[in-house]
């Protein structure tokens, strides 16, 4: 008993020596191919196969002159990966991205790339992501330098896009292969859903009649005390244009209103639903409204199941809404957006209309094949 005990002790031991041994094998070569990466061009490929048929010929005819050439193309090779290999090593990148982009916009990635050798300088490189396909291009870069190259890429759908590694590539010298090298750099790219949906204007407070006119995004901030007189600023209500002191100074100036907490436009989405292209008009509902009270001037916030924006005002205040919307996503099994104010003082978004009671004002996508 005790032998096979013994035994089985000894099995057990090898069989998780292999296990590991198994798993730094693939560490190893997942970490080789993320270091360095090479493949043919379609020249390359066919100056290589051209080497081997001159090999060949030079082995069966034993010609001298074959002999040379087959050796001359070898050497080409050699002297092409070596040099491929010099391009692409002791370089520096830095990524620089925005801090978001809205969905059809281009969105510009920048890359300032340092060559920290001393004489040796970098030759057509290509700088991008590893999971994306636009690249940049520096044709030089020369030793103890810097450069900066940029890629562009459109997105089609909002999201978080997460950034691994920068892919540094180059088919220099003879462009017989494309040999590249990954920098991993963590990050992110956020992008943004649309914000110029057509809207009806916000009536929170039971009034869900649209106003008259043209359908617009946004509407007209509420107005409260008095407070002065100040220069105009883009997206200012032409309402509010004091004309008097305008023709005085010979440049535009708009009064000023007090505007306290319970006048901020509360939007409260509900995430209730199955994700797709409802789910995307009602994110996009969201944020076109968030948009046309920051071009108003007016205060306003955003309630999630999971999240609450607090009243704002301001660019900084309409980025950080499109970014939580970025990250949304819609389950059957979210809870309900429960808002810290009235709910009759709200907007809210929704794809399932039945579950708008209390709430002051209703936005919901239309269903599929309707208008």
């Amino acid at each position: 008993m005790g032998l096979f005990g013994e035994v089985g002790r000894i099995a057990k031991r090898g069989a998780r020596f292999l296990t590991s041994a198994g798993a730094a094998v693939k560490a190893f070569r997942r970490r080789i191919h993320a270091w360095r990466r090479i493949q043919f061009t379609r020249a390359g490929l066919v100056f290589t196969l051209a080497s081997f048929a001159v090999g060949f010929a030079a082995f069966n005819t034993g010609n001298n002159l074959l002999y040379l050439l087959f050796g001359a193309m070898l050497g080409l090779i050699v002297v092409s990966g070596w040099l491929s290999e010099q391009v692409i090593r002791d370089l520096a990148v830095l990524r620089r991205t925005p801090r978001g982009v809205t969905v059809g916009n281009p969105l510009r990635i920048h890359y300032d790339v340092e060559n920290r050798r001393k004489k040796i300088p970098s030759f057509a490189l290509e700088i991008g992501e590893a999971n994306l396909p636009a690249r940049g291009f520096l044709p030089i870069i020369r030793p103890g330098s810097h450069a900066s190259t940029r890629s562009e890429t459109r997105f089609i759908q909002r999201g978080i896009m997460p950034l691994d590694a920068v892919t540094v590539s180059t088919s220099f010298p003879f462009g017989l292969f494309q040999k590249s090298r990954d920098i991993h750099l963590r990050g992110e790219l956020v992008v943004w859903p649309r914000s110029d949906r057509r809207v009806r204007p916000p009536a929170p407070g039971g009034d869900r009649n649209p106003r008259s006119g043209s359908l617009s995004v946004g509407s007209a901030g509420p107005r409260g005390e008095y407070r002065g007189l100040r220069s105009y600023r883009p997206g200012d209500d032409p309402r509010d244009i004091h004309w008097r002191t305008t023709a005085r100074l010979g440049r535009p100036v708009v009064r000023e209103y007090e505007q306290n907490e319970t006048e901020a436009l509360w939007l409260c989405l509900d995430t209730r639903g199955e994700p797709g292209d409802r789910a995307e008009i009602a994110i996009e509902m969201v944020a076109s409204l968030a948009a046309g009270a920051f071009r108003e001037g007016r205060r306003f916030a955003l309630v999630t199941p999971n999240l609450t924006v607090e009243p704002g005002l301001g660019p900084g205040q309409l980025e950080r809404i499109l970014s939580v919307l970025a990250r949304v996503d819609f389950t059957p099994e979210a809870p309900r957006p429960i808002p810290p104010t009235s709910p009759n003082q709200c907007v809210l978004v929704t794809t399932r209309p039945e579950t708008s009671r209390g709430f002051g004002d209703l936005y919901s996508p239309p269903l599929a094949g309707g208008p």
